[in-house]
């Protein structure tokens, strides 16, 4: 199993009873209530952690999100840049440019082309739709968003693979006439590729496509569903069996010499879900396109219990997976799957116990700082992990997917 370490570098530094009265802390907080020179030691600090990962073999996690406190990684293909550069060994994963807010796909291929040459071939591509408010504020309807990504995926995919000179693009939602870039690639025919989903639905296209499938703090239930899909579905597209190599998990990860000191910093990642989730009513319910019409009845009138599922089987739609996490406590946290946290052997119990229960996965993704956690503490919780965590989940090679289930 392979462990890529995340950060989003969130901004937790605005005063409480600001936060209190907005309506949103995703896209509507003014960004008066960010300082630059706190902004600056934040990314000083978390680039410093990304190369503590390199020295003791951890890869990373280059994420993107837009206008609110929940990220301060607005452009994706800057810290790649950096981290491709800086970075001499462990792997980076782009998780991701959010590919329906760029009107250019092509533009995306030849960052993700010149990232890849830079790192000597050490870039892994992720795909992650849109959130809501990230498409209100950048002018974009969520009507279409599942077209466009789809579109977007396929000509980034071309864009990549093309070699033999210029070749024209006439999509539904994309039009490129002349597609020729440099460099091409340093993997061919092009880095592997990764797709963040929530749903069974979205995790049936990733199976048909043979892409790498993660699933971010969707607990046992949703992720085991959201695999198996996964798997019928490149079975029926005729692919060989799924190995846990195909897929991933991520989850807030927290450790430290002694339970109490893990799970404390633990209840510190919380800080995510308890206070960066927060957005507007119409950017997470209303906003037109974002909530299948078969999920929009449930949604709208009600808001799943915080503690686990309604009932066993259920899997609520990724918009209210993500509603019901604000306000989980640590405890609600790690019975849903979505925190490991307490000392190495614990943290290595409690990820093991989800990869037998999901049928086994063959990349964890470890969110290890958010909110109020400090920089030292995100050191120490890393070099636990990579000496008493990593060594072992890394004797754990692909296996075929499911079969423990």
């Amino acid at each position: 199993m392979d462990v890529w370490f995340h950060c989003e570098i969130t901004y937790p530094f605005v005063p409480q009873e600001v936060l209190d009265r907005a309506d949103s802390v995703r896209g509507t907080l003014p960004n008066k209530y960010c300082d630059p020179v706190i902004a600056a030691q934040l990314f000083e600090e978390t680039l410093d952690e990304f190369m503590l990962c390199d020295d003791v073999d951890i890869n990373v996690v280059a994420i993107e999100h837009h206008a609110g406190i929940n990220s301060l990684l607005g452009a994706n293909p800057l810290l790649l840049g950096i981290l491709a550069r800086q970075m001499r060994k462990v792997r980076i994963l782009s998780l991701g440019t959010l590919i329906t807010l760029r009107p250019d796909p092509v533009r995306i291929a030849e960052e993700y082309a010149t990232a890849d040459v830079i790192s000597r071939g050490r870039l892994e591509i992720g795909y992650v739709k849109s959130g809501n408010t990230e498409m209100a504020s950048n002018n974009v309807s969520a009507i279409d968003n599942g077209e466009r990504y789809w579109e977007a995926i396929d000509l980034i995919t071309k864009t990549l693979t093309s070699h033999e000179g210029p070749f024209s693009w006439e999509g539904k939602h994309f039009t490129h006439r002349h597609v020729n870039i440099w460099p091409r690639p340093y993997q061919q025919p092009h880095p592997r590729m990764w797709c963040a989903t929530g749903d069974p639905s979205t995790a049936a296209e990733v199976g048909r496509r043979g892409m790498v499938n993660v699933l971010v703090l969707r607990g046992p239930e949703g992720t085991k569903q959201a695999f198996a899909a996964n798997r019928t579905a490149r079975a029926t597209a005729g692919l060989p069996p799924s190995t846990t190599d195909t897929f991933g998990y991520a989850a807030l990860v927290a450790v430290g010499d002694t339970d109490e000191e893990g799970i404390q910093l633990g209840d510190k990642l919380l800080w995510f879900l308890n206070t960066s989730l927060k957005s507007a009513p119409q950017f997470g319910k209303f906003l037109a396109g974002t909530i299948p019409p078969e999920a929009a009845p449930s949604v709208y009138r009600t808001k799943p219990p915080a503690s686990a599922n309604p009932k066993p089987g259920f899997v609520a739609p990724s918009s209210a997976n993500a509603a019901s996490l604000i306000g989980i406590t640590v405890t609600q946290a790690m019975q849903r799957g979505i925190l490991f946290a307490g000392n190495p052997e614990s943290v290595y119990q409690q990820i093991m116990k989800f990869y037998e229960t999901v049928g086994g996965f063959g990349h964890l993704i470890m969110i290890g700082r958010s909110g109020f956690m400090t920089h030292a503490e995100t050191v120490k919780s890393i070099n636990l992990f990579a000496k008493h965590v990593s060594p072992r989940l890394r004797e754990i090679g692909p296996v075929i997917a499911g079969l423990g289930q």
